[in-house]
């Protein structure tokens, strides 16, 4: 059995979920303030300190076609930081959808701001368990 942390990355709040490859479910966590997507890096320290994730599962938001957007380079930049400061093992999937996913698991219709996080984390929850998904498939 092994843990992974997932992400869901953005420019205010970083969402992050928990997940384990043995029953293939992943549990929001919280989110990480950012500021124009740079999380205080100690937070990021604690949470794979205190979780110690085999694999980082981090979400790229792709265009529907498949191809790279401004935020899916952004959160690549996101995962291979993570992966210099920590030497984490890093993974990233296509994050498609996962916000509406995650409004509609929370049958939340409002700002995501009004959440404080918890649409973050959900996203972060949805994302790591399609990779999960995914890994036995």
């Amino acid at each position: 059995m092994s843990f992974a942390l997932g992400f869901d990355f953005g420019l205010t709040r970083i969402g992050v979920a928990t997940g384990q490859t043995l029953t293939q479910t992943a549990t929001p966590l919280t989110a990480v303030v950012a500021k124009n997507g740079v999380p205080n890096w100690d937070d990021i320290a604690i949470l794979l300190d205190d979780w110690k994730p085999d694999i980082v599962v981090i979400g790229l938001p792709l265009h529907e076609n498949g191809s790279m957007s401004e935020m899916a380079e952004r959160a690549k930049t996101f995962g291979q930081r993570m992966r210099g400061k920590f030497g984490v093992q890093i993974t990233f999937i296509n994050e498609y959808y996962s916000t509406r996913e995650a409004r509609e698991h929370l049958n939340y219709h409002g700002k995501a701001s009004d959440q404080c996080g918890k649409l973050d984390a959900t996203a972060a929850s949805v994302i790591l368990e399609r990779w999960l998904g995914d890994q036995h498939a």
